[in-house]
């Protein structure tokens, strides 16, 4: 079986930032991801996760964007200035928080000029940081309208013109089939490139074991795989607490 992890930005929600992580651990969590820790002092988020014996898998960066301009990340032609500051930035977070993973967002984008742009900010931040590993992940256009990496292939090519051993894919079972139409099948092609996995049901992304993704399916095929990463919980519960959609653990 799987070694799960919980995404706290989304589960155990109805609870306060800083009580959400004895809740992971109480139910039965070793690990956790937080999408966006910028708001909290870097200093209690570490102070949660040692209180509560739990590992950091991953954050997502970009950190939000104070100034009010225009969105946008590692596939925005001509944004390499504000790429490489934001990733300074999430790298001062990382040294106190201690993730296993960046998830580097591409941002809304299109055409052969974001390609190439992607790829060398990926470059640039995996030479910086040669220490830290880094993700991408294919986001559905249905979620994420105008999303440069909207396609596990996409995601693949743009990993074969990265070429750094600190870059690695994401996959997520919500986003893989509101793509692709299976989300089993997509991991049976693009495991070998996955570092991380997440779930999420589709097409509402609530708990596994609703719709029409066969989870156990799926958790037995992480494992005759070989993967030993985490898999993340990253689901909106359909239930008022949390722990009331565990049911698929």
């Amino acid at each position: 079986m799987p070694k799960f992890a919980a995404n706290i930005s989304l589960l155990f929600s109805e609870l306060p930032y800083l009580e959400r992580f004895q809740a992971a651990a109480e139910a039965g969590f070793q690990a956790v991801e937080i999408l966006f820790p910028y708001d909290v002092a870097t200093k209690e988020t570490r102070r949660a996760l040692l209180a509560n014996g739990l590992e950091l898998v991953l954050i997502n960066a970009p950190p939000p964007n104070y100034t009010g301009g225009a969105p946008g990340y590692a596939a925005i032609p001509g944004g390499e200035a504000r790429f490489q500051s934001d990733i300074r930035r999430v790298l001062r977070y990382a040294e106190v928080l201690r993730p296993g993973l960046i998830h580097i967002m591409s941002g809304y984008a299109s055409g052969p000029d974001a390609f190439d742009s992607m790829v060398r900010n990926l470059q640039w931040a995996a030479d910086v940081a040669p220490g830290q590993h880094f993700t991408i992940e294919p986001l559905n256009p249905v979620s994420q309208p105008d999303y440069f990496l909207n396609d596990y292939d996409l995601a693949v090519q743009v990993l074969y013109r990265v070429n750094r051993p600190n870059v690695g894919l994401q996959f997520d079972s919500f986003h893989a089939h509101m793509i692709h139409g299976d989300a089993l099948a997509v991991w049976e092609e693009y495991h070998p490139k996955v570092v991380h996995a997440q779930i999420g049901a589709a097409p509402d992304r609530s708990e596994p074991g609703r719709g029409p993704t066969d989870f156990k399916q799926l958790f037995a095929a992480f494992d005759a795989s070989g993967y030993s990463g985490w898999v993340s919980a990253e689901y909106t519960p359909s239930t008022r607490r949390t722990e009331h959609s565990l049911g698929w653990m």
